[in-house]
């Protein structure tokens, strides 16, 4: 299917679906509503996500049967319209994406699926010209290094190397500079994690290792203020793969790659982390067992977009779902 026809398809499932958009998929007492926000232009998954200026930008990942697209869109929440921007300088799956001073970093990613040919691409987008600028490497080629922009500086995070080989990599850019530096290693290998900041510092929630099984409920927390890392409670249900945003004060961490392999189905787990007590409590139901999926988070909104249904991408989901506190 061409990109043409992968749109006329996206708008008629979305005017089919225009009553449901709205409608609320799952409600719990005090503990959020869903519903379905839009639809995505063309099924992904592996991609990554970031919010910046009231909009989320979502770049690469698998696409219709691609495994290193190139595509990067903008979504707008409030008109629930996507935008094809420039296309990232590399096409990949499994790319880590972050913001910082106004503009989007990407790094990394997977040239051949499933974790296969990485790379070690680092560039930056700024939306006021719509242009990408290569920068200096990221220290190794990695698939599924995380990115977390922090005081003036982009954080590169773990990783897996050809040969399914997770890392402990710990590598920080000074824009100012153009260089790469070291900090304070992971406090294990790990991939494939969640990753969000809060008050200037860096959560990593759950992912894979170098063990078997290799899915962790590790979660820990970074203090770029003293250069340590320290451990927190850990995902209440061992999972990797899923989306982690921050919202409303809370850790809200979605799905994740798969409770049960011979069924090849993802997990519909959705869970929020209070940091105040460093506890985790179930919310809402979620709509869909989903893994490799965006996550962003606008005004009083939690998005999350794209992402599959099932073990690998055989089954890509092409919902942008919204959830709320009540």
């Amino acid at each position: 299917m061409g990109r043409c026809e992968t749109f006329k398809f996206a708008r008629a499932v979305a005017v089919l679906t225009g009553v449901c958009m709205a409608a609320q998929l799952h409600a719990a007492d005090n503990q959020g509503t869903w519903s379905v926000a839009a639809q995505m232009t063309a099924a992904r998954t592996e991609i990554g996500s970031v919010a910046l200026n009231g909009k989320i930008y979502v770049a690469g990942g698998q696409e219709m049967g691609r495994p290193d697209s190139t595509l990067f869109q903008l979504f707008d929440p409030q008109t629930a319209t996507w935008k094809e921007l420039a296309p990232m300088p590399k096409g990949a799956s499994h790319v880590g994406l972050a913001a910082l001073d106004g503009k989007i970093y990407v790094a990394g990613g997977f040239a051949v699926r499933p974790h296969n040919a990485p790379i070690d691409q680092f560039a930056v987008y700024d939306p006021a010209t719509n242009k990408w600028q290569t920068l200096a490497p990221i220290p190794m080629a990695l698939g599924s290094v995380s990115l977390a922009g922090v005081q003036g500086k982009i954080h590169a995070l773990g990783g897996r190397l050809a040969g399914e080989v997770t890392v402990d990599m710990h590598a920080v850019y000074d824009p100012s500079s153009g260089k790469w530096g070291k900090a304070a290693p992971l406090p294990g290998p790990r991939d494939h994690l969640g990753i969000v900041v809060v008050d200037g510092r860096i959560h990593i929630i759950g992912g894979r290792n170098n063990e078997r099984p290799s899915d962790t409920p590790v979660q820990d927390v970074y203090d770029p203020s003293t250069d340590k890392w320290s451990r927190l409670a850990g995902l209440p249900v061992t999972r990797s793969g899923g989306s982690a945003v921050f919202y409303h004060g809370l850790i809200l961490y979605y799905g994740g790659e798969c409770p049960n392999l011979p069924s090849r189905i993802a997990y519909d787990q959705f869970d929020a982390y209070d940091l105040k007590t460093d506890r985790w409590s179930p919310l809402a139901k979620a709509p869909a067992a989903l893994h490799a999926q965006a996550g962003a988070v606008v005004g009083d909104t939690a998005y999350f977009l794209g992402g599959s249904t099932s073990c690998g991408s055989d089954k890509p989901s092409l919902a942008v779902y919204a959830f709320r506190l009540n």
